[in-house]
């Protein structure tokens, strides 16, 4: 012991000892950071990609939640489209307004728990026959938890609030709230992929091996293949998906491998409308039920925590440096505007920054602000367009899963690239990384299991905190950014010198935007911009 000790505290390290590698404020290897911009044939095709990506995300939601409201492959359709529309807009506001960097902003699984909570106590109490009756009743109760949780979310981040949970937060305790965010959505990856594996696992082949072997066997000045790895792998699968079904392959097989593995049981394309514009309040006018608006804050604040795990990836991946405590709280204000927008229009569900879109920008080394604002317009094109929207829209689910493996991977190791501003020497930080991240799994393994075999959460109240609570325990990344925040602040309190472990010194300077000319050249709003929203 003392020898070991001895050791670790002696003589200097020789010159040809190895040398670890230096921390960087900004991810190097980046193509084009937050800035900065390809020619605008490749932002298209990038902003193209990233539509494509997020497109995944919004048909699952609203796969899961229509047919539960009683509505049909019209409605779905309906719902798809006006959910890109608004998630259009708010990738909008958020990347000229908001925290400013390029994140696509989406459906929220979050909101799937209160949402089905709803439409299950309306089709239960409800005596009207027509289920299309029933879907326009259980959309306005959503539309009304919705406008109330925008409203919270708005004075958590225009009043300060999460500014305070930002100014504390270290690099340590970001760690497991990013590494959570992307590993906490597994179950999107290879259990939707396995449904149809003749599918999905070519995908992923391809996807791999374009954008991680194609580059070293073709040389090229211009980096393509990587880039746009996801274009041609959906491309190339997609085909070869059409060709098992136009030959036949999956004509006598179970109702449930037809629907994951052919590619004409989505209904959308038949359903959709050639030109339809989404407008507030299409489903009627919204109700309001005090139940249902805490169970959709509860799902907002997990929407707010997850977003910042988003953030924090986005911002390494563009190269910039990490966030003002201000800008994030600013990011979390326009989020709960768009909130309110989608509950305006009824989307169903609530909006968060996408994961995937965040992983994108790691696999293609692309984190232009301006190609996210290009997916934006995508977004709405094709929701008021809806005949083409929903042509690629009905890509087989497995194929999205498969790039799911890959793009959430990304985000969970923009966490673990955090490490680097910490002391991994430290047991107090190995306590605290292993805790936070094995209770992040665990507890909602638990409430998500209990929910599968019991058909309610270990909470069983029969009133609204039920769902609250099944809320909050089944996102990972909220479960382990409670424990590491809590243990982080804590012990530096009673411990101070160990407070350098987490690594707040190297995230220090960027607090505030003088302190460095980066930061202001990466999150200030423009002057034109700035005049009009002085205060935020």
């Amino acid at each position: 012991m003392a020898a070991a000790g001895g050791g670790g505290g002696g003589g200097g390290a020789k010159s040809d000892d190895p040398q670890p590698f230096p921390v960087k404020d900004q991810l190097p290897g980046v193509d084009f950071c937050i800035s900065t911009s390809p020619p605008w044939p490749e932002a298209v095709l990038h902003g193209f990609q990233h539509y494509l990506v997020m497109l995944g995300t919004t048909v699952i939601i609203s796969s899961t939640i229509v047919p539960l409201m009683g509505g049909g492959n019209a409605e779905k359709a309906e719902v798809i489209n006006t959910l890109l529309f608004v998630s259009g807009i708010n990738t909008l506001m958020q990347t000229f307004l908001g925290t400013r960097l390029p994140v696509v902003i989406g459906g929220c699984n979050a909101f799937i728990i209160p949402t089905i909570s709803i439409a299950l106590s309306r089709s239960e109490s409800s005596v009207l026959i027509d289920s299309g009756e029933i879907f326009k009743e259980s959309m306005r109760d959503v539309q009304g938890s919705l406008i109330v949780a925008s409203f919270f979310t708005m004075v958590i981040g225009f009043f300060g609030f999460c500014r305070v949970f930002a100014r504390f937060l270290s690099p340590l305790a970001a760690v497991p709230l990013v590494i959570l965010t992307g590993l906490g959505l597994y179950a999107n990856g290879f259990p939707h992929l396995a449904r149809c594996v003749e599918v999905g696992l070519p995908a992923l082949i391809a996807v791999i091996f374009l954008s991680q072997y194609a580059s070293q066997l073709v040389k090229s000045k211009r980096a393509m293949l990587d880039r746009f790895a996801i274009l041609f792998s959906i491309a190339i699968i997609w085909i070869y998906a059409e060709l098992l079904t136009a030959t036949g392959v999956y004509d006598n097989s179970a109702p449930k491998t037809q629907f994951s593995c052919r590619t004409d049981r989505s209904g959308l394309i038949g359903a959709a409308s050639w030109i339809r514009i989404p407008y507030p309040f299409q489903w009627g006018r919204p109700s309001f039920n005090a139940g249902h608006a805490v169970a959709a804050i509860a799902a907002t604040f997990v929407s707010i925590i997850e977003s910042s795990g988003t953030f924090i990836a986005a911002s390494r991946y563009a190269s910039a440096t990490p966030m003002p405590p201000s800008v994030h709280s600013r990011g979390v204000g326009w989020l709960g505007v768009g909130l309110l927008l989608n509950g305006l229009f009824g989307t169903g569900t609530g909006s968060t920054a996408s994961v995937e879109n965040a992983g994108l920008l790691g696999l293609t080394r692309v984190g232009s602000r301006r190609v996210v604002q290009l997916s934006a317009l995508f977004m709405l094109f094709f929701s008021v367009f809806g005949k083409f929207g929903a042509v690629l829209a009905s890509v087989p689910l497995p194929i999205v899963a498969a790039l799911y493996c890959i793009l959430y991977a990304y985000v969970a190791s923009a966490g673990l690239g955090l490490l680097q501003f910490c002391n991994l020497n430290s047991f107090r930080t190995k306590f605290l990384l292993g805790f936070s991240l094995f209770l992040g799994l665990s507890i909602p393994r638990y409430f998500n299991d209990y929910l599968l075999v019991s058909g309610h959460g270990p909470v069983h109240t029969h009133t609204w905190f039920d769902n609250v609570m099944q809320v909050m325990f089944s996102s990972p990344a909220t479960v382990s950014v409670i424990v590491a925040f809590f243990l982080d602040c804590t012990l530096s309190y009673w411990d101070t010198p160990v407070g350098r472990d987490s690594g707040s010194q190297w995230w220090e300077k960027f607090r505030n935007f003088n302190t460095d000319t980066r930061t202001e050249n990466f999150y200030a709003l423009p002057a034109n911009l700035s005049r009009f929203f002085p205060s935020f």
